[in-house]
């Protein structure tokens, strides 16, 4: 990648870097392709310069070498190549009305279910959270994640694919949204555009039970995947394990996850340890512990020896963890210095494997 000052960018060029401002807002993501528009607009904020990539490093030599040497290079290579399947997947569903079953089962089973199990999973979506929040994109992070969740939980084999399918098929009922739905925050929606978001889960259901083929859980999961362990959640207000689909708790879990880490311009960027902070305090209430318990306990591991960026601007690396689940990181900052951030409530986490 190269630094070239705005004054200088051309249309057509591609973001190496997202650009944040002071206030943690995400004014373009990385990978944009630069119009005049975005030009004119870093301009208008005061941007003194971006990085993008250069010629070597969109070359086919550059990805083939990085694919080679560096496993995230891979894994997000992959992750490219499966959005385009996960798009014929659901704009053949919002033609038909019916799930493309088996094309899903095989993108699961070729490739979601290798990637899940991957070690360095949890990083590489960190690597892709940038890219879209669009149903596809979505749907595939958490069909990834619930992979991973499944995993930790031990699951068979067999059940940890049906939960990855579960994943990528859960709002399988956004494909009947109306355009001006799409992409929108259901926490920006009000009246009407609230019942038509909400009614994804009951249209989703639909879909999924025309397809005799496919388990209970996987269907059980686009209807309950908003339900809450304590009632609060819709369509119906199911409470308890007894009345939510395994399954939907899962795909729950990932999907709250995925929503806070996804990077959106406009929006403050959030790091994996604000949805962890998240988690933590819905444990109890509206998710369900079984899940979250060992997805806290291998999430944490995960993070240990990560490099990250502090809000008074030091790096550190992460250390250890205290004993319990509540516990916030030990983080590293230089020979003589480890920052406890549950004694220093202050600091927090502002970039998670900072570039």
């Amino acid at each position: 990648m190269r630094s070239v000052s705005v004054e200088d960018l051309k249309p057509g060029m591609i973001l190496a870097r997202s650009i944040i401002n002071d206030d943690m807002v995400v004014v373009l993501s990385e990978g944009t392709l630069l119009t005049k528009a975005h030009i004119t607009r870093l301009g208008f904020l005061d941007v003194p310069s971006v990085y993008v990539k250069d010629e070597y490093e969109l070359s086919e030599a550059f990805q083939n070498v990085s694919a080679m040497f560096n496993p995230g290079t891979a894994f997000v290579t992959e992750y490219k190549s499966v959005i385009n399947t996960a798009r014929d997947i659901f704009d053949e569903a919002s033609k038909s009305g019916k799930a493309p079953v088996e094309k899903s089962q095989t993108m699961v089973h070729d490739t979601l279910a290798p990637m899940s199990k991957q070690s360095g999973a949890i990083d590489y979506l960190v690597e892709v959270n940038h890219l879209a929040n669009d149903v596809y994109n979505h749907s595939v992070r958490v069909s990834i994640l619930s992979g991973v969740i499944a995993k930790w939980m031990r699951k068979s084999a067999a059940e940890t694919q049906d939960i990855i399918l579960a994943g990528f098929l859960h709002d399988i009922g956004k494909t009947k949204f109306p355009e001006r739905l799409i992409d929108r925050q259901v926490d920006t929606l009000k009246g009407e555009d609230l019942d038509t978001y909400m009614q994804h889960t009951m249209d989703g259901s639909q879909i999924l039970n025309a397809s005799p083929e496919l388990s209970e859980g996987v269907k059980l999961t686009a209807l309950q995947h908003h339900e809450n362990m304590d009632g609060t959640g819709f369509p119906f207000g199911a409470a308890g394990e007894d009345n939510i689909h395994l399954y939907a708790r899962i795909i729950a879990l990932a999907d709250l996850y995925d929503n806070i880490t996804t990077e959106r311009e406009g929006q403050r960027k959030r790091t994996p340890f604000e949805a962890i902070d998240r988690i933590t305090a819905d444990m109890y209430t509206k998710l369900d512990p079984k899940v979250c318990v060992p997805f806290l306990t291998h999430i944490k591991e995960a993070f240990l020896g990560s490099r990250v960026m502090l809000n008074n601007g030091m790096l550190g690396t992460i250390v250890r963890y205290n004993n319990d689940f509540v516990s916030k990181p030990l983080i590293r900052v230089n020979e003589d210095q480890i920052i406890d951030l549950n004694n220093n409530t202050d600091i927090k986490i502002t970039e998670y494997n900072p570039k």
